[in-house]
């Protein structure tokens, strides 16, 4: 059997026979083998951070559905504890930061970011998955973007409304400016180091840059994905970016501004409306709502085949609009991979 690049090649634009085809938080609770290895590794941080369990825990859904790309098991706060801000994840409450940054004192005295010393276990993680999936998938890393670590960590945890960091970036925004500065570099040099442990595409979350109006996007988020974007594509320039911001309609056109390679839509935006307003030269990624996955499976066949008449022929990575739903029928997901693989332009 020979390789599988399809998603390598989509995200340079090639027409291809079918999409490449994978799922936004592919591993996890909605899988049995996932929620049987959660009864004995209880913590998330755990799951993440030993590498033998996150490789296996990565490889579950590769070995259950053949998806075009394998992404990492972890979390975008992986490596905020490697430059001082330390963190948990509580189950089914999401992610608490021990002290959060509030005052310019506290981002002075964060630490430069060591990959190997901090987050040792991602070398280990890559390795494992890259000796199993071989050539048959593309193996993809992530990070999250400066303005989401931001705000998890001036917030303290998730938030609604966002109130704390954006009024701290209304006030005091040199605090802001010099916390996302810091948090830019380290984001750029982790990408580097899960490039250079075997990641061929990485994709980079920004998860609450949909609460930003378009001027502070502007402002606050875009600057820093660039500064991200560009220290990495100094280095390695030839290898993939996938941006990702959920409730992104506001900002799609901006997106491509930060230098990615491809933009990842979520579902609250019309396929074919996304690609005119970002240029159909532009690769997208996306974007079927997650809940369709809730359906019957005539029904999820038949928006599948909607996204992808309006994505077109050329330059489409097929995937959910969001990260899959925790109770989503496993069979309902390896319907939705067996569909995509199933077709043909």
């Amino acid at each position: 059997m020979g390789g599988n690049d399809r998603l390598l090649r989509a995200a340079r634009g090639e027409v291809l026979d079918r999409p490449p085809v994978w799922m936004m938080r592919q591993a996890g609770r909605y899988m049995k083998v996932y929620r049987d290895l959660r009864e004995k590794y209880p913590t998330f941080r755990e799951r993440s951070e030993i590498a033998e369990l996150a490789a296996e825990i990565s490889l579950q859904p590769f070995r259950a559905f053949q998806p075009d790309g394998v992404i990492m098991f972890s979390d975008i706060l992986t490596p905020l504890a490697g430059i001082g801000i330390n963190f948990d994840i509580i189950e089914s409450k999401g992610p608490i930061i021990e002290s959060p940054i509030r005052t310019q004192a506290q981002v002075d005295a964060l630490n430069e970011f060591d990959p190997d010393e901090s987050v040792p276990f991602i070398r280990q993680i890559l390795a494992a998955i890259k000796e199993e999936v071989k050539d048959q998938a593309t193996l993809l890393g992530f990070v999250g973007a400066p303005w989401t670590l931001a705000a998890y960590s001036v917030e303290g945890k998730g938030s609604k409304d966002y109130s704390l960091i954006k009024s701290m970036a209304y006030k005091e925004p040199e605090i802001i400016h010099s916390f996302l500065t810091k948090l830019a570099k380290m984001i750029g040099t982790y990408v580097i180091h899960q490039i250079e442990c075997g990641a061929q595409v990485v994709q980079m979350f920004d998860s609450w840059a949909g609460h930003l109006c378009p001027t502070d996007y502007a402002t606050f988020a875009l600057p820093y994905q660039k500064m991200v974007v560009d220290q990495v594509k100094a280095k390695y320039p030839d290898t993939p970016m996938i941006l990702y911001i959920s409730g992104s309609a506001g900002v799609l056109d901006l997106m491509p501004k930060s230098g990615v390679d491809i933009v990842s839509v979520d579902w609250t935006v019309d396929l074919a409306a996304a690609r005119d307003r970002l240029g159909h030269d532009v690769p997208v990624q996306g974007n079927l709502d997650p809940c369709v996955l809730y359906a019957d499976q005539s029904y999820i066949k038949a928006r599948i085949l909607e996204v992808i008449q309006k994505a077109g022929s050329k330059g489409h990575i097929m995937n959910l609009g969001h990260g899959i739903l925790a109770t989503t029928p496993e069979d309902n997901a390896r319907f939705f991979f067996e569909t995509v693989k199933g077709l043909k332009y």
